[in-house]
C-alpha cells in the first residue's frame, strides 16, 4: 500500500506505478493484458498521482507485477428515508458584483420560495427547511485578469452587502447553509475557513445563516426518530484538474457530466487526491480533504452546471449558477446551465428541477 508518486506507460502500453510509503519506493508493472474486466481497465486508466492503492502480486528484480489494485472507494450506503417531509434545496456561485449575475431571474426564485409567486412547481416551497449555498456568493475582486471590466460592483464590501440584501429577503424558517468559494473574499488554499466575519460582515447579521468550512460535513433534518442525513459540501476547486487530466471523465462529457467528476472523487476517498489539483494546506496530523466518513449527500459546485447522480446510494447534486456566460468560459468552450434549482425531498428521495430562466 502506498501513494502513487509517478505514474509511466511503457512502449508496450503496459504501466509502471512508483509507490511510495515514509519508508521507501518501489516500481510496480502493470501488464494491461492481464487485465481484461472493464472495471480494471478502468480502475488502471483512473489512477492519478498521490492517490493511495493497493495492490498484490510477486516480487521480481526489486520490481512487483502486479495482480490487483486495490482502492479506497466507498461502502455502498444505506438509503435514508426521513420520518417527515423536509425539503432542501441547493444553488451556488451567484456571483454577485458580476455583470452577469441574473438579477431579474434570482428575484424569481426569491418571489417563489417566498410564497409570493404564481410559478408553477410541482413542490411546496413551504416544505423547503434548508437552503444551501455552496460558494462563490460575490464574483470577488481581482480574481483573474482584466475582471474589473466586468464588475457591476467593485468594491467587495459592496458586493457581499448586495447579497445579504437579497438573501436576507428568504423566510427566516429556512436554514440559510453557506461555506465559501474560489471567488469569496478569504483564503484561496484549501480547506477554507467560513466566509470572513470582515468583508462578509453584513452575511452574519442573517438570523438564519450558519457558515461553514470547504469543504465541511453536516448532518441535517435529525430527529428522535431519524438519525438525520449525513451531508459533504465542497464547491469543487479541484474539479477543472481531473476534468482535463483523467481521459474517462472527459470521454464522459467533462464539464458537461458533474456526476462523472463526483463519482471518480467518491471512489478515491479525496476532494483533490493528486496534490496539484488545488491549493492545499498540508497538516501534519490529518488531512481534511480525505472523505473519511461517507456522506448520503455529496453537494457541489464551481462548474457552473446542474447535475444529479448517484453511486453507491450516495445522492451527489451539482449546483447551478445565477451568472450567465463569461468571457473566460466563452473562450474555453463552457456552457454554463444558470437559474436552475435542485430541491430534495428527504422523505422520498425524490429530486425536483426548478427552472426559472
Amino acid at each position: 500500500m502506498g501513494l502513487v508518486f509517478k505514474k509511466t506507460v511503457t512502449k508496450n502500453n503496459n504501466i509502471i506505478l512508483e509507490l511510495e510509503d515514509p519508508t521507501s519506493a518501489i516500481s510496480c508493472i502493470i501488464n494491461k493484458e492481464k487485465m481484461h474486466s472493464p472495471e480494471e481497465i478502468n480502475t488502471i486508466n483512473n489512477i492519478v498521482e498521490d492517490e493511495v492503492i493497493a495492490v498484490t502480486g510477486s516480487i521480481r528484480r526489486d520490481a512487483l507485477f502486479v495482480d490487483e489494485i486495490i482502492t479506497p472507494n466507498t461502502v455502498i450506503k444505506e438509503k435514508k428515508y426521513a420520518d417527515q417531509e423536509v425539503l432542501a434545496a441547493f444553488t451556488a456561485d451567484l456571483h454577485i458584483g458580476s455583470k452577469m449575475f441574473l438579477e431579474k431571474e434570482f428575484e424569481n426564485f426569491l418571489n417563489w420560495i417566498n410564497l409570493s409567486s404564481d410559478f408553477e412547481s410541482p413542490i411546496d416551497p413551504y416544505k423547503i427547511k434548508y437552503l444551501f449555498l455552496v460558494g462563490d456568493l460575490v464574483d470577488g475582486v481581482g480574481i483573474y485578469p482584466e475582471q474589473d471590466a466586468e464588475l457591476s460592483i467593485s468594491d467587495i464590501y459592496a458586493q457581499y452587502e448586495k447579497c445579504a440584501e437579497l438573501l436576507s429577503q428568504i423566510r427566516k424558517d429556512i436554514k440559510l447553509i453557506i461555506c465559501p468559494g474560489n471567488h469569496d473574499a478569504l483564503r484561496l488554499s484549501e480547506p477554507q475557513p467560513p466566509l470572513s466575519k470582515e468583508f462578509a460582515k453584513p452575511l452574519y447579521a442573517l438570523p438564519n445563516a450558519v457558515f461553514l468550512s470547504n469543504p465541511s460535513f453536516l448532518n441535517i433534518a435529525q430527529t428522535q426518530k431519524f438519525v438525520g442525513f449525513d451531508t459533504l459540501l465542497y464547491h469543487g476547486y479541484s474539479f477543472d484538474y481531473f476534468i482535463n487530466t483523467v481521459n474517462s471523465i472527459r470521454e464522459k462529457g467533462g464539464y458537461n457530466n458533474p456526476g462523472a467528476v463526483t463519482k471518480f472523487l467518491l471512489q478515491k476517498r479525496h476532494l483533490a487526491p493528486t496534490h496539484q489539483s488545488t491549493l492545499h494546506i498540508p497538516d501534519t496530523k490529518t488531512d481534511p480533504l480525505v472523505i473519511s466518513r461517507v456522506p448520503d449527500l455529496f453537494v457541489t459546485a464551481h462548474i457552473h452546471k446542474l447535475g444529479v447522480s448517484s453511486y453507491n446510494n450516495i445522492i451527489s447534486i451539482s449546483c447551478s449558477c445565477w451568472q450567465g456566460k463569461t468571457t473566460f468560459q466563452e473562450k474555453v468552450g463552457h456552457e454554463p446551465d444558470p437559474c436552475k434549482l435542485p430541491v430534495f425531498n428527504l422523505k422520498t428521495r425524490a429530486v425536483n428541477i426548478l427552472d426559472f430562466n
